[in-house]
């Protein structure tokens, strides 16, 4: 079994309301093994790596260092971006992604050890509610509707207005547009920071929608088991968790090959664009699927990372 007592783990943070902030506080919370004092860390587990200052990369040198990465975005990686990570490479000792997709990327940029594991999923968050009718009443959302969500960002922080292509907010907006001709009840259920691009799209189309900017997590849930379909439309992922959050709360859905897509979800539930018509949800295939990485289960192949990196006598 692997030893926790001997792991002292500092994680950086963020404080961005992102998932990364989420993730941190669940793994404090269940007292998994963790240090506040970076000088008391034998592990330091950059679950940020974006948060932590060029000029503090020597502070790391005398420890053993995880780096987390989602994923790249292609499209942007500069130079610039590629020299950056050379020089934090120099310090880290292994990589963390939280699916293959991501490493598949990562292996071209480094020889280190790549540990491909998804983020743990919280079932007391995320659950089935069987009440769709009583929930689309609390939201002020017809009961006849097709209802179809996106709760992730859309829109670059840059201008709040130009679509963050990564994220397919064009692709999605595609799909509605196709489903809205065929069906005239169709509703967009949006959530989440920075959905601008969207919304105003949405409005130019005359597509009904809703939007509910932060939700609490209770809330998310019951907005989850409104909908009739959830879509993932991304070029570049690193989960994203909605995939995880829709297979614990039942939510079909389907998404492109990216992230975790194809850990999880059905192959009949991933599509491109030349055939997302055709594309099936699976509730019950992504729920089974899911279920390896709930709470506490999920923490087990991270402690086991940890301990490996731990024991890896290799100098850097």
């Amino acid at each position: 079994m692997d030893n926790k007592e001997s792991l002292k783990i500092y994680i950086n943070q963020v404080n961005e309301d992102w998932i990364v902030d989420r993730v941190r506080k669940e793994w404090i919370k269940f007292k998994n093994p963790y240090t506040k004092f970076f000088q008391f860390s034998n592990i330091v587990w950059l679950i940020a790596p974006w948060a932590w200052k060029e000029k503090s990369y020597r502070k790391l040198q005398n420890k053993k260092v995880i780096c987390s990465v989602y994923h790249i975005d292609e499209d942007k990686f500069s130079s610039e971006d590629l020299n950056k990570f050379k020089e934090r490479d120099k310090y880290v000792n292994a990589y963390h992604v939280i699916s293959k997709n991501t490493l598949k990327q990562v292996e071209k940029l480094t020889d280190k050890k790549i540990y491909s594991i998804p983020f743990w999923i919280n079932e007391k968050l995320w659950f089935p509610i069987n009440s769709k009718i009583e929930l689309r009443k609390k939201y002020n959302i017809e009961s006849n509707c097709f209802l179809i969500g996106s709760f992730q960002r859309d829109t670059e922080g840059s201008d709040l207005i130009s679509p963050k292509l990564s994220k397919g907010p064009d692709r999605f907006l595609e799909i509605v547009k196709k489903i809205n001709k065929k069906n005239e009840n169709t509703h967009v259920l949006l959530a989440g920071k920075r959905r601008q691009y969207l919304i105003s799209e949405l409005e130019k189309n005359q597509i009904n929608f809703s939007y509910y900017e932060m939700p609490p997590f209770n809330e998310l849930n019951e907005l989850y088991n409104c909908l009739d379909l959830y879509i993932v439309s991304s070029r570049y992922e690193g989960g994203p968790q909605a995939i995880f959050e829709c297979a614990l709360t039942k939510t079909p859905i389907i998404s492109t090959n990216v992230g975790v897509a194809p850990e999880v979800l059905s192959p009949n539930s991933i599509y491109d664009m030349s055939n997302f018509g055709s594309a099936k949800p699976d509730i019950d295939y992504a729920f089974s699927n899911a279920q390896k990485y709930i709470i506490p289960d999920g923490f087990e192949n991270f402690i086991k990372m940890f301990n490996e990196v731990l024991g890896d006598q290799n100098e850097k």
